[in-house]
């Protein structure tokens, strides 16, 4: 079971990096082509919402990404720092309530394997998609 794992610092600039890496990495533990869009689009998702709740909550922690290449699976976990107790009820101009819902509507609607858990020291999601069994063979 190999791991990646990237931690950076919740600027949006960023997100960026961290789908290219899931995507390359994916591609390499032996996602699917076809899947590898959604991905891409599932890690861009999660990231911009950790993002955007540390931003939101003044959190100066690191987002951390973890892609997991196990047996038959590939993991992808995103955790922030930021609990429910940091993200303000009313957090200024740039915070949209809706934005966080919307953002988890994308993601359930692009990954089936889907968990998100949030406390009061960080949230996390957990996504996963099968590996190609032809992928399992080489």
């Amino acid at each position: 079971m190999a791991t990646v794992e990237l931690r950076f610092s919740a600027l949006p600039e960023h997100v960026r990096t961290a789908r290219l890496v899931a995507a390359a990495v994916a591609r390499r533990a032996g996602v699917d082509e076809s899947v590898l869009d959604e991905v891409r689009l599932a890690v861009g998702e999660a990231c911009s919402r950790a993002v955007g709740l540390h931003r939101r909550g003044g959190v100066t922690g690191a987002v951390r990404v973890a892609l997991v290449d196990q047996e038959k699976r590939f993991l992808i976990e995103v955790e922030d720092e930021a609990g429910l107790d940091t993200v303000p009820a009313t957090a200024g101009d740039d915070a949209d309530p809706d934005e966080d819902t919307l953002g988890l509507a994308v993601l359930t609607g692009l990954v089936e394997d889907l968990e998100v858990t949030s406390g009061t020291g960080g949230g996390l999601i957990r996504m996963s998609w099968p590996v190609s069994v032809d992928a399992l063979t080489v």
